[in-house]
């Protein structure tokens, strides 16, 4: 059995919230999926309003305050990532943003992603395709094919509820074979030397 990481990332703003609900069922999608792989994920859950005033004070100061510097560290040692932010604006959240703005900017690179976002209406759903996947190609994360959007109306029916269920599912699996076919996470230690102590005292 091999084990694997997984972070996911949620900016909803009230409890409970249609985000974390959608979160909550992509994790567990791509648990299972990854599972019939012979792949065991841990997964841990990070709601975004929980380190909100730590992120304004990080942006205002240059330093992360513990609980945040922790977050930041986890997301960077993740073998994998889904991401998910309620619609403002036609865009991702503020609060989305300021996490993502201040994620190292080597922290995602080839590291797979799940992008996914919650709205009213399915108007919305393009801002999967026009902010959430630019934002994190800008990143250089590999983000799986399948985007997810639920919608108000996604939530009640069954026809709704098993054609957002299918999108679940389809991401899950996605992100469960990148994880399956890739080796761990290595995250370099930012202390560690890259030279011995004879080439520095070589010169």
């Amino acid at each position: 059995m091999k084990h694997r990481s997984l972070v996911v990332v949620t900016a909803g703003l009230s409890q409970p919230s249609s985000t974390r609900l959608l979160a909550d069922r992509l994790s567990a999608a791509a648990e299972d999926r990854a599972a019939g792989l012979g792949v065991a994920l841990t997964v841990r859950v990070v709601e975004l309003r929980d380190v909100a005033h730590d992120l304004m004070n990080h942006m205002l100061t240059g330093f992360p305050p513990a609980a945040l510097r922790e977050v930041l560290d986890a997301v960077a040692a993740a073998d994998g990532l889904i991401a998910v932010t309620p619609v403002f604006n036609a865009s991702y959240s503020g609060l989305f943003k300021s996490f993502f703005d201040v994620v190292d900017k080597d922290a995602l690179a080839g590291k797979p992603v799940v992008v996914a976002a919650t709205g009213g209406t399915a108007r919305h759903s393009l801002v999967l395709e026009h902010a959430l996947r630019p934002l994190f190609a800008y990143l250089r994360a590999a983000v799986m094919p399948t985007a997810v959007f639920a919608a108000s109306e996604d939530w009640g029916g069954d026809e709704a509820e098993g054609q957002l269920g299918g999108r679940i599912d389809r991401a899950g699996r996605e992100l469960a074979r990148e994880l399956e076919a890739r080796e761990p996470a290595e995250v370099a230690d930012p202390f560690a030397l890259t030279a011995s102590f004879e080439e520095l005292l070589a010169g």
